[in-house]
């Protein structure tokens, strides 16, 4: 993308988006003196913006890659009580990403398991999917479509919180593993969680849910209020 394309893709100015690649805030790079984007390296840049999102901006992100009277249920279709774990059975952030793919897996989507846990560790390598809360987002960098047949989504809660990496050094206990075909869908998800996440009551009440279908429940109802 150049500099106008990049600026609609983020439904920014222009000009606030030239100064803020030339000040090295977004990657990119000048070919022949001009700036050029590459979609997949803009797409990692915004999901490392989520956290700071204000409910309008993400609401905005989604409306961008779907119009909002097309939207639906993300995380209610696509995590299936097979893929939740009340206890997720893990006491280490290694252990807890095996068990988020083990997981995974029940969803008879997952094609290549090791393919999806050495590309989630890749990205908490990069930096933590972790955030304040006592929740994380683990996931590729890059959407894995021969890993997968269609995109899952997996779920774990631990009986105590345990060290993932969390900015503030808190612990972290609830934990969203996203694995999707394509960035568009990538995306959404993780915009619709980050709008999720913004109400504290969803986090307690997760943390409250004391079974599979319980949290199931707790995900449906408020992607359906959020929506409505």
């Amino acid at each position: 993308m150049d500099l106008e394309e990049l600026a609609n893709y983020l439904q920014r100015d222009k000009r606030e988006v030239s100064k803020m690649a030339n000040r090295g805030y977004l990657p990119g790079r000048k070919v022949g003196g001009e700036w050029r984007f590459a979609r997949a390296e803009i797409n990692y840049w915004i999901e490392t913006q989520l956290p700071a999102y204000t409910a309008k901006q993400l609401e905005a992100l989604e409306a961008q890659e779907v119009p909002k009277e097309e939207q639906e249920p993300l995380l209610a279709g696509f995590l299936g009580q097979t893929q939740m774990a009340v206890p997720l059975l893990a006491s280490t952030r290694a252990s807890v990403l095996r068990e988020l793919v083990n997981l995974a897996e029940q969803s008879w989507n997952v094609y290549d398991p090791q393919a999806i846990l050495e590309a989630i560790q890749q990205r908490e390598e990069m930096g933590t999917t972790a955030l304040e809360n006592g929740v994380a987002i683990p996931h590729p960098r890059r959407p894995l479509p021969q890993a997968l047949g269609e995109t899952v989504v997996a779920y774990g809660r631990t009986a105590t919180g345990i060290p993932f990496g969390s900015p503030q050094g808190g612990l972290t206990d609830i934990f969203f593993l996203v694995c999707c075909r394509d960035e568009k869908t990538h995306l959404r998800i993780l915009a619709r969680l980050s709008r999720l996440l913004l109400s504290a009551d969803f986090v307690n009440d997760l943390r409250s849910a004391e079974s599979p279908l319980k949290t199931w429940k707790v995900i449906e109802k408020a992607e359906t209020e959020l929506l409505s």
